[in-house]
């Protein structure tokens, strides 16, 4: 058994436009990273979390990290093992990245390489799931799924839990600006309507229906029609500086689609290479600069591997 371990876990695009909780896909960069050792003292402990501006708790029983790793020791029936985990955020906090996710995965998957991996990636996701509950009220898989498992995920149903690795075009790219302003996942959520009109939820079932069979049959022009969102992104978009005017700069330089990830403020736009790609962040950063709004870019392919061991 080993007796420390250093891994990096993806961040996250989720939604994915259409999907709202059900589709997600990893990207290479941003981050997080996790050193995990085996120490004498029984019970799980956070001795140091650095790249958060001291926002995260401590405390173990109010991190998402250290109480998806109780969770994993409880099932496992461990709790005598005594874990400290070092948190190092490589990404920013409340990015609509999947923040949350890439600490608790990252965690999770440290303590399971650790217990000799007693358990699957996938058999992993329920755990990262309550992760995300702790973080954000809702133990949504649309985050922590592709984070575990790399690549594009669809999650089918949560009552049981059904998730699917999807096929994509290995040489698509996702263009990320993350602009600098504050849109709490909880909040975001609140404001999405509860309840919608059924022509509604059935433009939205024939996108996401769209959207899958576009990425097995890697027709790009597929992929971008259905990646339409009348249900969240109407109400989501407000919270986002200029996001109207992103669209139209990105879809005229070239884009696939275009849209916001997760609960926002991060944007995406999917490109056929990786030289749009950094087009348009670098236009899109310019538009966000001529509103004094300062922000941070990503160009990546999808990330396949999902969490690794770095040493």
């Amino acid at each position: 058994m080993r007796e420390s371990v250093k891994v990096f876990a993806p961040a996250t695009v989720a939604n994915v436009v259409c999907g709202f909780d059900v589709l997600g896909f990893a990207v290479n960069e941003p981050g997080d990273e996790v050193i995990m050792r085996l120490t004498d003292k029984p019970g799980v402990i956070i001795s140091k979390i650095t790249g958060d501006e001291g926002r995260l708790p401590l405390n173990p029983a109010k991190n998402t990290v250290s109480a998806s790793v109780q969770d994993y020791l409880k099932h496992i029936g461990r709790e005598d093992l005594g874990i400290d985990i070092e948190l190092h955020k490589k990404m920013p906090i409340g990015s609509g990245l999947g923040s949350s996710s890439a600490s608790t995965v990252a965690g999770l998957f440290a303590i399971n390489t650790l217990m000799d991996n007693q358990l699957t990636n996938k058999e992993l996701v329920p755990f990262a799931m309550k992760g995300e509950e702790l973080a954000c009220g809702y133990g949504h898989a649309d985050n922590v799924a592709p984070a575990l498992l790399g690549g594009f995920v669809l999650i089918r149903s949560y009552e049981p839990l059904d998730v699917i690795s999807l096929p994509f075009p290995e040489e698509m790219y996702a263009a990320i600006v993350y602009p600098e302003v504050d849109v709490p996942t909880k909040d975001a959520r609140q404001m999405i309507r509860t309840k919608v009109l059924l022509k509604d939820a059935v433009k939205q079932w024939g996108n996401v229906a769209g959207l899958v069979t576009g990425l097995f049959t890697k027709d790009y022009d597929l992929i971008g029609r259905s990646m339409v969102d009348g249900l969240v992104e109407p109400t989501r978009s407000i919270l986002i500086p200029d996001f109207y005017k992103m669209r139209s700069i990105a879809m005229e330089m070239g884009a696939i689609s275009f849209g916001i990830s997760g609960s926002g403020p991060s944007v995406f736009a999917l490109t056929k290479d990786e030289a749009t790609g950094r087009a348009i962040t670098q236009a899109l950063q310019k538009q966000l600069k001529s509103i004094q709004i300062n922000s941070l870019s990503f160009v990546s392919s999808v990330n396949k591997k999902g969490p690794v061991v770095l040493d």
